[in-house]
Parts: structure tokens; sequence; C-alpha cells
């Protein structure tokens, strides 16, 4: 496995994404060397209310740790990185699950990052318009943490929040399993606690939303002490973790971040040089790290805060280490790719063929609309299907938790042909989110000519055309398909001090895989597309007035 004459170095990053957790065993050069992963549960007791299990994620963390680093000489292994969803993970003063639903079940003890339970919690900390919201574009997401810590407290008061002596965002929960330390990462509380890295908790907010409780003791429950992401925690990996991951005890367990951030962390200091792209000779800060999976994440950073109205943050030091972060989503795009074409009547069709050519339905659908473009380029397949594609809200940067899905143009057939067309439309309206998230960004102050796209979805080459096409940008791939997972193991390759900073860790772990130029020629279409895309949502307003007038 060595390469070269210097020792070779290894660091394990692992990544707790929503269904799945993955590990991967990573060099000093961000070269992926071996790959594990492990489904997790979820439930689902009534809509919207999404749960796991904090037991059952650390079980499968324990399973893909131990596969990695099979064969390896543990000794070579100096440091430990995690990354994780922003769900919240509630324990009692013992460390032990507490239930976070009604039926009582302490096995689920985390409400997951997607849970839109607290709507009324987060209503009424919205109407407080207390100075805090500025740094979440002026509007808290239902996603966050305190909307869900005031659901806890007024509907389950006696069997969970008056017992209640820890809650974890997932990634410190993950940490603190590690090491023993109840630390948490400067990335989890200020993106979705409300912390600030200069002035620490405000007090008046907890009290001003009826979480009071929060601030007695110091605020032990949600955290006091605070470190920046990469720092090494406590001393390092307990013998007992080290026994759970198979993993030697004592090595350096860093600070840990939410999963975009650790993407934005393995894609976007990669060097550019000689691909012909704007930002060669520019600042990072004209960079911005797409992160696309089952929901997607937009990470721009600035040396000086920008706020951007319904885009989080900024948030200073919460990705890269003396820079301000803003970061755009989208609530739903994986998640909504796979409800449109799992939805429609030609999808056992589709299963079956994809299967006969051992395709996924995706590489099938992609080849598809190939084959039924004929001369024309495949995006002006939709030239009058147009989707908006808030199924589950908007998150940036219009901030409207009521917003729905729309799609115009049906027709009365149902065949692949249909499925293949409404399949691209929902790229296309995913890639307009992007674009409108853009230049919400820009018209406050950022400065942005690539992007930098990592995640499941950047797999896909019509997703990262699209999104080039669309958006008119250059967008740029990682060698390592896994980014997420390098921006973990940077992290453990930062607590381990083998590089003096999380920036120099990020410039030498990522790498330039393949560059994706937009097709200039069709502009034109795009931007009447775009035009319709506006429409839609305005139209949709338009709608909800009439039907709420007299």
């Amino acid at each position: 496995m060595s390469g070269g004459d210097e020792p070779r170095s290894y660091y394990v990053g692992m990544d707790v994404g929503t269904g799945s957790v993955r590990a991967a065993l990573v060099d000093q050069r961000g070269t992926l060397l071996a790959f594990a992963d492990q489904p997790i549960n979820q439930w689902e007791p009534q809509f919207n209310h999404h749960e796991q299990s904090s037991e059952d994620i650390w079980a499968a963390c324990c399973v893909v740790s131990k596969k990695v680093v099979q064969g390896v000489n543990l000794h070579q292994i100096r440091g430990l990185g995690f990354d994780a969803t922003c769900s919240l993970v509630v324990l009692d003063k013992q460390f032990r699950p507490l239930p976070v639903n009604r039926e009582g079940d302490s096995h689920r003890n985390i409400i997951m990052w997607l849970d839109h339970r607290a709507v009324s919690q987060v209503h009424r900390i919205n109407q407080t318009k207390h100075s805090v919201l500025q740094y979440v574009g002026g509007v808290m997401s239902v996603e966050m943490q305190a909307p869900k810590l005031l659901w806890l407290k007024e509907n389950l008061r006696e069997t969970c929040w008056d017992k209640a002596g820890h809650f974890f965002d997932l990634p410190d929960f993950l940490s603190w399993k590690a090491t023993g330390v109840t630390a948490r990462s400067l990335c989890s509380l200020v993106c979705k606690w409300t912390y600030s890295a200069e002035k620490g908790w405000d007090d008046s907010f907890w009290k001003m939303v009826g979480l009071e409780d929060l601030v007695t003791d110091n605020y032990s429950k949600i955290g006091n002490q605070v470190l920046p992401p990469g720092a090494s925690l406590g001393s390092g990996l307990t013998p007992e973790a080290a026994k759970d991951l198979g993993l030697p005890p004592g090595i350096a367990v860093a600070a840990s971040l939410i999963d975009a951030h650790a993407g934005g962390l393995g894609v976007i200091g990669a060097d550019v040089k000689g691909h012909g792209l704007a930002c060669e000779g520019q600042p990072v800060t004209s960079r911005l790290a797409v992160i696309c999976g089952t929901s997607s994440c937009h990470m721009g950073i600035s040396k000086n805060p920008i706020f951007v109205p319904g885009v989080w943050g900024p948030y200073f030091s919460a990705m890269v280490p003396g820079f301000w972060l803003n970061e755009g989503g989208q609530s739903v795009t994986g998640k909504l790719i796979d409800h449109m074409v799992q939805g429609h009547a030609a999808f056992p069709e589709l299963q079956a063929k994809a299967k006969a050519r051992r395709q996924s339905v995706y590489a099938y659908l992609n080849s598809h609309l190939d084959l039924i473009k004929k001369a024309q380029p495949v995006g002006f397949l939709t030239v009058d299907l147009h989707v908006w594609p808030d199924f589950h809200g908007n998150r940036s940067p219009l901030a409207d938790l009521t917003l729905k899905g729309m799609v115009t143009g049906l027709k009365l057939s149902q065949d692949l042909d249909d499925l293949a067309i409404l399949y691209l439309a929902t790229v296309q309206a995913i890639a307009f989110g992007t674009r409108l998230i853009i230049e919400a960004m820009e018209s406050a102050g950022h400065s942005i000519s690539t992007l930098f796209l990592c995640g499941g979805l950047s797999k896909n080459p019509l997703f990262v055309q699209m999104h080039a096409d669309i958006t008119g940008m250059p967008v740029v791939l990682s060698q390592e398909v896994e980014s997420v997972l390098v921006g973990a193991a940077v992290l453990g390759a930062c607590a381990s001090g083998d590089f003096a900073s999380v920036q120099e860790a990020m410039a030498k772990m990522s790498r330039v895989g393949k560059v994706v130029f937009p097709r200039h020629e069709d502009k034109r279409y795009y931007d009447k597309k775009y035009q319709v895309f506006l429409k839609l949502v305005e139209h949709q307003k338009e709608y909800a007035a009439i039907m709420k007038g007299d």
C-alpha cells in the first residue's frame, strides 16, 4: 500500500449521513485507500417526525471502522475525524438515551435534521425578531436545534426534558463517545444552536424563547467548552472506544464538523492550476462548495462577514478557520429526484430495464434522454415542462416553510419518455434553485466564479452538466468522489499535528479530478426557463393569497 520513500501516515474519516455510516482510510496526500458503509435505522412514527438511535449509529461506526483498517499497520494511523448530520441527540445525566417520542421508546433518542415537528415553535422563535436571528439569514429554520428543544420541553416534559443531562449535535455526540470529552465543535454550535464565536451564548435569547432552564449551570446541557473544528480532543481515543472501533488507543480525535461542512473542507481548497479556471488566480472566497446528497448545501466563505437574507450565517470559523461562512441550502434534492422518479407510473418498467442492463436507474435515464433528444441539446426536452422543487419548503434564499412543489406541462401519457423528461425537469429545477441562491449571495457582496461539487449527486453527469449550464459557471469535481470523507480525514490529520493548520491539510489533501464547463451556446434557453422558474413561485404566492382572501 505504501508509495514513495516517506512513511505513510493514515487517518480515518467517518461520516454519519441520513441513511448510512461511511468510513474511509485516507493517507496524507488525500488518497482514499479503503472504504466501508453500513446502513442505519430511521423511524417515522408520524408525518414530519423522523428519529434515529445513537446506540444504533455508534454500532454502525464500529462496523465500518474495523473494516477500513483491516490489514493495516495500526501504528501508522495517526488521527480520527467525524462528521455527521446536524441531528439532535438526547441523553440523561448518566449519558443514557432518552425518548424523543410519545411512545416512550428511549432507543429512539435522536430527532433527525430533516424532522419538521417544531413548526409552531420555530414560528414563535422567529416572531421574537431576536438579534441572534440575523446570523441565520433573518429567519430560523425548523431544522435547527432551538425549536426542537422547545418542542421537547412543551411535549415530552416528564419523559425527556426533565431527565435530560446532555443535548448533543450528532457530530459532537460522536467525538464525546470516542474521547469522553463533552466539548462541542464551534461548527455545530455556531451553525445550529445560535452560539457566537466572539460573544458565546446569548442569555437573553434563551430566556425570550422560553428555554431559560438551559442557561443554568453555565449551559452545561448544551455545551460550555467550545473548540474549533480539527482541534485535538482530550487525551485522544479512549481505550474503550479504541476497542469498539478497532483503532489504537490514544490516537488524536478531532473536534467535528457537520457533514456538509466536511464536504466543503474536502473540496474547496484544491489546487486548480492548469485547468483554465477563473478562480486560479483568485482568493478561495471566489469558490462555492455545493454538497449535494439527500439535501444540498451551498458553502461560500468570505474574509469579512456578509449578511445574506434567507441564507444562513455569517458564521465565523465554522468551516475554514479565520473565514466567515455563509450556507445556502435546499431541503430536499436527492430525496426529491427519488420521489419524482419512484412515484411515476413507468418506474417499474424503468427498474426492470435498468436491472437488465446492470445499470442504476439514473444511468439508464441519462442514456434514455440521450436517445430521445435527437439533434437538440438534452436540456431542451423540457421546453414546456417546468418544476418548482420546494416539495419540503424552501430553505434558501426564500426561507419559507410553507412553499410547496409545482409541476406545469403535464400530459395524459405516462411512458418512459415522460418519466425521463420529468426527471430532467426536476434536476434542472434543483440547478435553478442553486442559481437563485448564488444570485442572493452575490447581490449581498459575495463574488463567485466557480462551483466545487461533491456528494452523491455529483456522481451523476447530468446533474453536474445542468448545474454548469444553468449557473453559467464551471463545475470542479474532486479526484476523490468521497469528498465528505476526505474532509473528515482532514480533521483527523489536523488533530494529529501532522499539518500546521486546517488550511494546510485542506490544500494538501484535496485534488481536482475533472472540470465540467458550461455550454454557453444554450444560455438563452436556460435564461428563459429561469424566468419561468421565478414566475412559478410568484404565482404560487398569488394562489395562496386568493385562497386566503374573503
